[in-house]
């Protein structure tokens, strides 16, 4: 019952990973740099995605700019947008494997089926969760690098944007579901590694008084 629950937190996490996962891969707040210039009024946050730059005017003006040549990206933007892409595809293919290998429903045939399919979605999870955090990891070392970067003049210099964070936490969570599941299965299978020494039967001390008492008879 422990394990069920346990599998069920893990899904749970499992969930919030994935939203957030695809969440992090769609929005265009990978950096921001907010150029307030002179007039507050007149002030200007600039942002850029995987897939798109976009411009917010503080009075109320919204524009977006799409990402159609990939050649002309970096290469970080472009392994960036690789493995989000896996890591959302992998996350997804992990839920629909554990929701038949998870010990609170009904799909998945016999227990040791269950185990293995769960055990398959939990490593789903895992590489998930590595190829998630890799890009991001990547993305903010490039932010901070420029950043600090003295040649770089002051209005190209970015921050670190929401998505970003919601990319780190997003690939805690897959790791975390990922390997609640395998660790559940993992012990599961453990228990039924256990070697049971066959017990040996001895006939009793009655048992062998009437077989010598039938013999005696033919005597």
């Amino acid at each position: 019952m422990a394990s069920a629950s346990l599998q069920f937190f893990a899904f749970i996490l499992a969930l919030f990973g994935v939203f957030g996962d695809i969440t992090a891969t769609l929005l265009p707040n990978w950096k921001v740099n907010a150029d307030v210039g002179s007039n507050i009024i007149t002030a200007i946050t600039q942002m850029q995605g995987l897939w798109m730059d976009c411009t917010w005017y503080s009075t109320g003006m919204f524009s977006c700019t799409l990402k159609y040549s990939v050649l002309s990206l970096p290469v970080y933007i472009q392994a960036a947008r690789t493995t989000m892409v896996l890591s959302c595809i992998l996350s997804v293919f992990g839920i629909c494997i554990t929701t038949v290998g998870m010990k609170c429903t009904k799909l998945g045939g016999d227990p040791d089926s269950k185990s293995h399919a769960c055990f398959a979605g939990g490593v789903c999870f895992i590489l998930a969760g590595i190829f998630g955090l890799v890009p991001t990891s990547w993305y903010t070392r490039e932010i901070i690098s420029n950043f600090l970067d003295q040649t770089i003049p002051e209005s190209s210099k970015h921050e670190p944007g929401g998505a970003v964070y919601t990319g780190f936490i997003s690939a805690a969570f897959l790791l975390i579901a990922g390997v609640t599941f395998c660790t559940s299965c993992f012990k599961k299978q453990q228990g039924a590694w256990i070697y049971h020494p066959k017990q040996h039967h001895f006939p009793s001390t009655e048992q062998e008084s009437n077989a010598g008492y039938n013999l005696k008879d033919y005597v």
